[in-house]
């Protein structure tokens, strides 16, 4: 006896389960701009590559002969795949079945996706396009909620932020439990006019404040970018798509692996004339730190993360000599590079990833300090800051520090873990403060009572600015090396090389993972 109708029951709802919300569903999904989840799907991925999990998932209807009269495919697709030829999870919601609100068998997958990616050691990209739950399914009745003994649903959330790199797309309204899925990633991407991310929608918002505004008045890209919700935002989906390769390709598949480090055509010997004027002599004229960056690092591989977030901090992942780093400096002509509260929880997050995936750190540093005033008071600058600081004095990854410029105060411990390697410019200061206000400070009576106060004030910056010049703490070995600015790339591929064999056994779980 065959079981062939068995089988072919089995390919119908196979096939029933990818017409997703049906023609008129996805016809919609496609006049507002947006790919539907399966062509989401197919689109990052290498060809072919696709294996899906629970291929006839579903929430079926059934007669009192247990007949099925209907079939509504699960609303969450997850699965194998590959980019680049690696393997990873993918998984997202399908906005042509309920708006992507999860039916039963589409919150079981969708819970399924961090499972998935932890047991099988692949990095996990979640395409998040849904509304989280609904109070249409609170008034039923029969048993309900998780059973007492279930795991939190959040802890494998968690969990996975420690074991393997998670990127986030949003490339449509993502609300609710998909919003906080968002946020728990190592890289989210939202695109520019389709996207929006929300606590509460705007029906909810108008219900509970009163207040009238539409999805992209309360989470679309421009509100985004510079909250900090997304690290960076796509022109499309596409671009979306290709962020989130890039961001992998730096990645490990998980922990216990090192960076893939590549083959690099950039000689390690190169100099860059333009690094010897880089740095203006006046004091406070501004320069541009990542047209630095880009002349040390590897040509065209330096991939910033959060630009518009806290801005006065730059971060970003980039290639040394072929290897895998985190790239950190400061930007003079955002508050001179001061450190603000945004930008403290930039960094310490950032220096979170790069230990949690044993990612060296290049650090530029340009730190006039900690932000000071009102409103930094307001936003808790000192706390956050201190957090920063002391993610990188626990950092265990192999750090390299370049005094660019300026080293002022507590902020400045924050650019140096342990066993630090240290090169200085020429053009370095530092000190417990900036000259300008250590010496209003130290000298007030002096200055007040001189016959000329602006002279004496200038007088005293002047024999304090040529006390710090960067040779006495070379010749004290308090750094490494003072060099050439154009020396930098040369010296820094040579640490490369170096820490080699500290990077062959720094591998496993960090004693801080990434939190969100």
């Amino acid at each position: 006896m065959s079981w062939e109708p068995e089988v072919q029951e089995l390919n119908r709802r196979r096939h029933l389960a990818k017409q997703q919300g049906g023609p008129t569903g996805i016809a919609k999904q496609h006049a507002r701009g947006r790919l539907t989840i399966r062509e989401r799907i197919d689109t990052l991925l290498d060809p072919g590559t696709f294996q899906e999990h629970g291929k006839a998932t579903a929430t079926p209807d059934y007669d009192a002969n247990d007949q099925p009269t209907g079939f509504v495919p699960a609303n969450y697709v997850v699965g194998f795949g590959a980019i680049d030829g690696r393997r990873v999870v993918v998984g997202g919601e399908d906005f042509t079945l309920k708006g992507g609100s999860p039916n039963a068998a589409g919150l079981r997958k969708s819970v399924y996706a961090e499972h998935l990616a932890v047991q099988y050691k692949a990095p996990l990209v979640r395409m998040l396009e849904g509304g989280g739950g609904s109070v249409k399914g609170g008034a039923r009745r029969g048993t309900v909620g998780e059973p007492v003994f279930s795991a939190p649903r959040f802890r494998i959330i968690a969990d996975a932020m420690g074991q393997v790199p998670i990127a986030s797309i949003a490339a449509g309204a993502v609300a609710g439990f998909p919003a906080g899925r968002l946020v728990a990633s190592h890289f989210s991407v939202m695109t520019r006019h389709t996207a929006q991310i929300l606590i509460g929608g705007p029906a909810l918002v108008e219900r509970a404040l009163g207040v009238k505004l539409t999805k992209d008045e309360l989470g679309g890209a421009h509100i985004h970018a510079k909250s900090g919700i997304v690290d960076n935002v796509a022109e499309d989906e596409a671009d979306a798509f290709a962020q989130t390769r890039r961001f992998l390709s730096y990645l490990p598949s998980h922990i216990g692996e090192r960076a893939p480090r590549r083959p690099c055509d950039d000689s390690p010997n190169r100099m860059e004339p333009e690094l010897l004027t880089a740095v203006p002599r006046e004091d406070n004229a501004g320069f541009d730190m990542r047209a630095i960056v880009r002349c040390v690092m590897d040509a065209d591989s330096f991939f910033e993360l959060g630009a518009e977030f806290g801005p006065s901090q730059i971060a970003g992942l980039a290639r040394l000599a072929g290897q895998p780093v985190g790239v950190l400096a400061n930007d003079c002509r955002v508050y001179a590079g001061a450190m603000t509260a945004q930008a403290a929880q930039k960094y310490r997050r950032f220096v979170e990833m790069c230990d949690t995936f044993h990612l060296p750190i290049v650090n530029f540093v340009d730190q006039p300090g900690f932000m000071i005033g009102p409103e930094a008071e307001r936003a808790g600058t000192i706390r956050y800051g201190m957090a920063a600081v002391c993610a990188a004095a626990q950092a265990s990854v192999p750090w390299a520090s370049i005094q660019v410029h300026k080293g002022f105060g507590v902020a400045t411990a924050a650019h140096y873990a342990p066993g630090a390697y240290v090169l200085a410019w020429p053009s370095v200061q530092s000190g417990a403060l900036p000259l300008e206000g250590g010496v209003a400070v130290a000298f007030h009576r002096e200055i007040e009572g001189a016959a000329d106060p602006a002279a004496k004030r200038l007088e005293l910056e002047e024999r304090l600015r040529a006390a710090r010049s960067p040779f006495p703490r070379a010749e004290s070995f308090a750094v490494h090396e003072l060099i050439d600015p154009r020396e930098t790339r040369p010296a820094l591929c040579e640490w490369i090389e170096w820490i080699q064999p500290l990077l062959e056994d720094l591998t496993g779980t960090t004693a801080f993972p990434m939190r969100p």
